[in-house]
């Protein structure tokens, strides 16, 4: 048996996609996110009908978990769906709504071409889900030390710690502590670690959950940066320009956090077939 699937990818995440079929996903997401054995990738995103939106988002880590929603996915997933099935979307105006497990997310392609299919990046826009559960300065006790540390859901959850050098910090060791720790179970939390370099600006590092170490970016960990940068020092203009390891994404609010939009680009790499 052979299934075809896509890659793609955002900021330096990368994702396989496919349509929806009736195999275990889960079983899948690893076999397939494997670097070594698999085709690879940092996420398995699968695309079903949906009775709510233009399609349905489903998201599997490489370890076979399933998350609620994904700033990076959701980017490559709206282009895969513009290219693969037009006729399900507001073709004119690249606009794609989808359905995931933390809500309809409504998604706009700002290039205006009629082919996405092995194109150059594109630039999309993603209005976020509402923030929830915005907590500051919790005190976490880690080998016997207690650090303040922020949090916030953003469709995922998202703890935000603040360093004054990123290059010094133990992403991998204490992300997985923090992730790990009995205040976040069952769950569990992604794990950003953030230094702020001007009023317009903020430089991220991200350990996610379900992949269990630091990847190139997070979409929703920029947002939950961004919230909760804005929220200890009244960032400007309601636009922050986030630095990741993949690309320079920008986060958009406003005052009363109703309207939270993500930019930065996706691209199709490539098409495959996969033998199972």
């Amino acid at each position: 048996m052979q299934i075809n699937f896509t890659k793609a990818v955002a900021s330096g995440n990368d994702f396989i996609i496919t349509g929806a079929s009736r195999l275990n996903y889960k079983k899948l997401a690893k076999k397939f996110c494997e670097r070594k054995f698999g085709i690879g990738a940092d996420g398995f995103l699968v695309v079903e009908p949906s009775q709510k939106a233009d399609f349905r988002m489903r998201i599997f880590n490489p370890d076979g978990s399933e998350a609620e929603m994904c700033g990076n996915g959701i980017r490559c997933a709206a282009l895969y769906v513009v290219d693969h099935r037009p006729q399900t979307t507001d073709h004119r105006h690249k606009r794609v709504n989808i359905e995931t497990k933390a809500g309809i997310v409504e998604t706009k392609i700002k290039n205006q071409k009629s082919k996405i299919k092995n194109c150059n990046p594109q630039k999309i826009k993603v209005k976020m889900p509402q923030p929830k559960n915005l907590k500051l300065d919790i005190p976490l006790k880690i080998d016997n030390k207690t650090i303040s540390v922020n949090f916030v859901n953003v469709g995922v959850p998202h703890t935000v710690i603040f360093a004054k050098n990123l290059e010094k910090v133990d992403v991998q060791n204490l992300g997985r502590k923090i992730r790990e720790h009995q205040k976040f179970k069952p769950k569990g939390t992604n794990v950003n670690f953030v230094e702020v370099l001007t009023e317009d600006s903020i430089r991220i590092r991200t350990y996610e959950r379900g992949v269990e170490g630091e990847t190139f970016s997070c979409g929703t960990g920029s947002v939950a940066s961004t919230l909760m940068a804005n929220g200890k020092w009244q960032m400007a203009n309601g636009k922050i320009n986030v630095h990741t390891q993949g690309e320079i994404l920008k986060v958009y609010f406003d005052e009363q956090l109703k309207d939270i939009y993500l930019e930065g680009e996706a691209r199709i790499v490539y098409e495959g077939t996969y033998a199972l």
